[in-house]
């Protein structure tokens, strides 16, 4: 909804009718995935943060939903399990007339946080 600014991940999936229980599948993925992330909105859209960065977030359109960002690597490691899936840039688009692949969700939300972890992990000449 235009001019819009959501409080909660509740509200953000009640403003989107035509796609609520898609979303709300992609949420339960998510906190499934990676329980001890932080739950929040930002960019106005649902975001899941560990160790207080943004590792996923997601969105409902009219035809699809988006899961965001996706590495390279990310994509790479999923190939085939994307198939059906719309890849623009960093984004991953599923159409909102398919089920949603909540196995694959999981997956891409546990690849974010690895990634996220990796970042942080002291390395030669971090510390």
């Amino acid at each position: 909804m235009p001019g819009t600014a959501f409080r909660t991940v509740d509200e953000y999936i009640a403003s989107k009718p035509a796609a609520q229980e898609k979303l709300n599948q992609v949420r339960s993925a998510i906190r499934k995935a990676i329980p001890g992330a932080e739950e929040t909105i930002s960019y106005n859209i649902p975001t899941y943060k560990v160790n207080g960065r943004a590792a996923l977030y997601f969105a409902g359109w009219s035809r699809f939903y988006s899961i965001y960002p996706a590495s390279k690597t990310l994509l790479a490691a999923l190939g085939e399990e994307l198939a059906g899936a719309g890849i623009v840039k960093s984004t991953i688009r599923f159409p909102l007339s398919s089920p949603v692949p909540v196995k694959v969700i999981g997956k891409i939300a546990k690849l974010r946080m690895k990634e996220i972890s990796e970042r942080e992990r002291p390395g030669p000449g971090k510390i």
